[in-house]
């Protein structure tokens, strides 16, 4: 049975791919607006088409591009996308199911490993996707649902305006010039640089950068330990991630290898290196992995093996007090942009799309929601911003360097297993993906729940 708000009144509906939506005109007052077509801005757009609330999504890129390289896409996040209708096949279009993570010491012995997904218990898989087609599919999937006239790009939100009657007024950069939409809500998922929290905390700090740089690319080669498998290679200031994104080919046993390249250097005032990616030549960089070659892998080589590389700092931004403005609210980068180390940027995106339809379904569209969802995640995903900070999981490579200078024998003799596994599990469980809670937790938006309009 379909739940709805009390004393409202159902109105008639449709039977969609992702179950019974309702079906009604998308009037300004009711409307969600928003700012941001990535993976935060679809999810929340999909999200909203689930629960029978029209939305409009506004983004700069004159189209949507399978941009980009690896990410990976939690359990808790994947459960989110199957409850949106995403099946295994989807998910398979644009990953692979992840089997290990490995943290690994400079002298190739491992730190620490535990099995990932379905292999450690999980209801769920984890993903290791190519962000460009993760994009892509929710993308695809919102406008075969919702249509062309819910997606406006070449766009930018670069403010909004909060009107008596309580609703939300944008700006829109286009270039045919300026214009202006009004909706019932605006969601900002406009990114690490979004205008939309320029305006809400004028007064925010400079993004901030720690000194780390990272060296990104894919590389046709063979999948290593497990076959899907996360690996963490290196130290505390230099370190290597490597992890397919794509199965193997069957007949060459090649796959589709996402890395990252890392350094941490010293000149932290450089406030230019605050952009996204820019290509850059591998020659550039690899001096710093050049002598890193194993029995079992050839870190110089998987490098070479790229057609193209691109360098970006690793950035993100203090946070804030809150998320909201009274009809708007922040999500995604906008809201928690992080340090990519522990590896949950995207699946936290995605979180915050379902709460946030959640608390709408609970309280209706209007600022009441959007405070439920900012009290729900506003303080534990700073707190895992700070620790991502801090290194996230691979804080362990710190301790490792701590107590041994980085080089070791064994490593029960420098951080017991138990030590290494309890520093493991207080991360799973701030950022929300611990299993034995996730796997009893009930889904966040209910089979079948839809807005009921009077």
């Amino acid at each position: 049975m379909q739940q709805r708000r009390p004393g409202l009144i159902k109105q008639p509906s449709v039977q969609t791919g992702f179950g019974i939506m309702t079906q009604r005109p998308a009037s300004p007052a009711d409307r969600v607006i928003i700012a941001g077509g990535g993976i935060g801005g679809f999810a929340t757009a999909l999200t909203l088409q689930q629960i029978g609330v029209p939305s409009l999504v506004i983004e700069q890129a004159q189209r949507i591009r399978p941009l980009g390289v690896g990410i990976n896409l939690q359990p808790n996040a994947i459960r989110e996308l199957m409850d949106l209708g995403f099946t295994k096949a989807d998910l398979d279009s644009f990953g692979v199911p992840a089997q290990e993570w490995a943290l690994v010491g400079m002298n190739g012995q491992d730190i620490y490993a535990e099995p990932r997904g379905t292999e450690a218990g999980y209801h769920w898989p984890q993903y290791a996707a190519h962000r460009g087609q993760f994009q892509m599919a929710l993308y695809d999937r919102f406008r075969r649902l919702a249509g062309d006239d819910c997606i406006q790009l070449a766009s930018r939100v670069t403010q909004y305006a909060i009107a008596d009657d309580g609703r939300v007024t944008v700006t829109i950069e286009t270039p045919a010039g300026e214009r202006h939409e009004t909706g019932g809500l605006l969601i900002g998922a406009d990114g690490i640089h979004s205008a939309i929290r320029a305006q809400m905390h004028p007064a925010q700090p400079p993004i901030h950068w720690g000194g780390a740089l990272m060296w990104r690319g894919t590389s046709l080669a063979k999948p290593l330990r497990t076959g899907s498998s996360f690996i963490g290679l290196g130290t505390h200031r230099q370190r290597m991630v490597i992890y397919p994104i794509s199965p193997a080919d069957p007949d060459t046993g090649l796959a589709i290898i996402n890395w990252i390249a890392e350094v941490t250097i010293d000149d932290v005032t450089a406030s230019n290196r605050t952009g996204w990616y820019s290509q850059i030549e591998i020659d550039d960089f690899i001096h710093h992995f050049e002598h890193w070659k194993y029995d079992w892998l050839d870190v110089p080589a998987l490098i070479r093996g790229a057609e193209a590389a691109y360098e970006n700092p690793m950035i993100d931004r203090d946070p804030v007090s809150h998320w909201t403005d009274g009809p708007v609210a922040l999500m995604g980068d906008a809201a928690h942009p992080m340090y990519p180390t522990g590896s949950n940027g995207a699946s936290q995106a995605i979180i915050d799309a379902r709460v946030l339809g959640a608390k709408i379904l609970a309280h209706g569209i209007g600022p009441s929601a959007l405070a439920a969802y900012d009290a729900a995640l506003c303080e534990p995903v700073s707190q895992i911003v700070l620790r991502n900070r801090e290194a996230g999981p691979f804080g362990l490579l710190n301790l490792v360097n701590e107590r041994c200078g980085g080089e070791f024998e064994d490593i029960d003799e420098v951080i017991p297993l138990a030590e290494r596994e309890a520093f493991m599990a207080r991360y799973k469980s701030a950022a929300g993906f611990a299993r034995d809670t996730l796997n009893a937790a009930a889904p966040t938006i209910a089979p079948g729940a839809v807005m009921a309009h009077a």
